[in-house]
């Protein structure tokens, strides 16, 4: 008898580990169903080399990926506007510049689940709404918004943002 129960606690923590991940939430049905349709391999497009060593050295392996797929989703590295320029210029910049790279992997603004936005200064926060809403179609993804720590975000765009979406 203590020996099943025991396997009951062990099977029970067990879902209760899936359920945090979120895992949970699927339906089963649904999950077998998405793992047989989409093969699960995370693909870059493109791929985007670093190369910062003097002429006939091979190329460092890349630092990051500008996109990636994994079944059908895509995430997308942060696209800053290193430009000199307002909040208004860099918010639409880089707005266009990511659905830009959603077409490239098959998707699109309207199909982005979840945007984090990295402002350089948290004043520009309704300036950068200003450009940022609409963008979206009927329903706007989920979005974090942070002010960057001391040093500002790279290469001193006064935005970046990422994103995830699906195919």
């Amino acid at each position: 008898m203590e020996m099943n129960s025991r396997r009951d606690l062990l099977k029970n923590a067990a879902a209760a580990a899936v359920a945090v991940t979120g895992a949970a939430a699927l339906v089963p049905s649904a999950m077998a169903q998405a793992s047989k349709a989409l093969p699960l391999e995370k693909k870059s497009v493109p791929p985007r080399v670093v190369n910062d060593k003097p002429t006939g050295t091979p190329p460092k392996v890349p630092l990051f990926s500008s996109i990636i797929t994994y079944g059908n989703l895509v995430f997308l590295a942060g696209v800053g506007a290193h430009f000199t320029g307002t909040i208004e210029e860099h918010t639409k910049h880089v707005l266009d510049e990511l659905e830009s790279n959603l077409q490239k992997a098959g998707s699109s603004m309207e199909k982005v689940l979840k945007v984090n936005v990295y402002l350089n200064d948290l004043a520009d926060f309704q300036r950068m709404n200003t450009m940022y809403q609409g963008r979206w179609g009927a329903v706007p993804p989920v979005r974090t918004t942070v002010a960057v720590a001391k040093g500002g975000v790279p290469g001193d765009s006064l935005v970046e943002i990422d994103c995830i979406a699906f195919i």
